[in-house]
């Protein structure tokens, strides 16, 4: 991958890198950033501990959330002069919630070749031992800072049946728990991943309205990096679903609309909102007739 070597081997490697314990990165990491002719980290002082740690020397040059418009284009310069770079974070998979993604994107919007080299995610890595159903979720990655507009974020996901993951600093865990009780119900599931694959790891479960009193149980639960998955909503069963729209069909014909979808609820259990739509559409139907 050496500027000596043939063109096509040119190209932004973006390498996963490990979250805290060395042993995770990978073979092909480990050559990728032994061979390149530069590596953009996020942080050359963390990158640099895992390059003497295997006795790399590549150089490097610094990419953050502060600089990458111009660094992108001092990357992008060495792409088109056929040498190769290695994009890296200060852990796991860059781009995600981490610098990076303006890289990628003006690299290949360049035409130079884009490589991904995958490894450790924290994102990956909680949600495999959160033990919620996660065949489908939504990441969050970091909600907003301020409380009202968290909350907001929070409200427009609060009826999704998928899990949810976010990741959160230490010195706003705390707020962020409350609203996530608050706003999804403290009787949803929660799986608070910290610091994964570090010395202090710590993986918990527990319903929201139980985290906060976890978190407080003691002072070094709220230090290191969070990983937050939170159960989805709950969907009503194809049963109980069936059986409310049977007595909706009963009592719209006979009530406002309003008041058959209330009653339909608390008969059968169904949510409310969906039946008050179809009363709604049943109504319409009756009407026309």
């Amino acid at each position: 991958m050496h500027s000596e070597t043939a063109q096509e081997d040119a190209a932004l490697y973006v390498v996963a890198t490990p979250l805290g314990n060395l042993q995770d990165v990978t073979l092909r990491a480990l050559s990728v950033l032994k061979s390149v002719d530069l590596i953009a980290a996020e942080d050359t002082r963390v990158t640099r501990h895992l390059l003497q740690h295997y006795a790399i020397g590549t150089r490097t040059m610094s990419l953050h959330e502060h600089n990458e418009p111009r660094a992108a284009e001092r990357v992008l310069e060495l792409l088109q002069q056929g040498k190769s770079v290695a994009l890296v974070s200060d852990a796991g998979t860059p781009a995600i919630s981490d610098p990076g993604a303006l890289l990628v994107k003006r690299a290949r919007d360049s035409g130079a070749r884009v490589v991904p080299v995958p490894g450790p995610s924290a994102l990956t890595a909680a949600l495999s031992v959160a033990g919620l159903r996660t065949q489908e979720f939504v990441f969050l990655g970091f909600l907003p800072a301020q409380a009202a507009a968290r909350r907001r974020a929070l409200e427009r996901m609060r009826r999704l049946p998928f899990a949810l993951v976010l990741y959160e600093a230490p010195h706003r865990v705390r707020e962020t728990l409350a609203d996530l009780a608050e706003v999804l119900g403290a009787a949803r599931g929660i799986v608070i991943a910290r610091e994964l694959t570090k010395l202090f790891e710590s993986v918990h479960a527990c319903g929201l309205g139980e985290a906060g009193a976890w978190l407080d149980g003691d002072p070094n639960r709220q230090r290191g990096e969070f990983v937050l998955v939170v159960e989805g909503a709950a969907v009503p069963d194809d049963t109980q679903a069936e059986e409310g729209e049977r007595v909706l069909g009963i009592l719209v014909a006979e009530l406002p609309v309003k008041q058959a979808a209330q009653l339909a609820a608390a008969i059968t259990g169904a949510r409310k909102n969906r039946l008050y739509q179809r009363a709604l559409e049943l109504k319409a139907v009756h009407d026309d007739e």
